[in-house]
């Protein structure tokens, strides 16, 4: 069993930035490929990036490619969302999600794909 642990939203304006973090217990982090999703309200959960166990490839929405960048220390059992030039489009609950991977260069995007999943951070962007 899997703990994820998110922290590091809050309130910011347009044009700020925030970082994510996603803290996981267990043993096995270094064999997970991760990803970050959001839900606003009254929408669907989305996927937002996605990082390989190896931490070689990621891979972006493209609302957010250019301005997002998530990254993972496998050291720390943590992967981080660095998020930039935050529009309020990009308010909503943020969500870390893992799961086992059998290729250090495998991502996914699809919610389905996650067996684990954190309780969610909430970002809001103001204008």
């Amino acid at each position: 069993q899997v703990q994820l642990i998110e922290s590091g939203g809050g309130l910011v304006q347009a044009g700020g930035s925030l970082r994510l973090s996603c803290a996981a217990s267990g043993r096995t982090f270094s064999s997970y490929a991760m990803g970050w999703f959001r839900q606003a309200p009254g929408k669907e959960r989305e996927f937002v990036a996605a990082v390989s166990y190896s931490g070689g490839n990621t891979y972006y929405a493209e609302s957010v490619k250019g301005r997002f960048t998530i990254s993972r220390d496998n050291a720390k059992n943590t992967v981080y969302l660095q998020m930039n030039s935050l529009k309020p489009e990009d308010t909503a609950v943020y969500y870390c999600a893992g799961r086992t991977a059998y290729s250090g260069s495998l991502f996914y995007t699809g919610v389905g794909s996650y067996a684990y999943w954190g309780q969610g951070t909430q970002v809001t962007v103001s204008s």
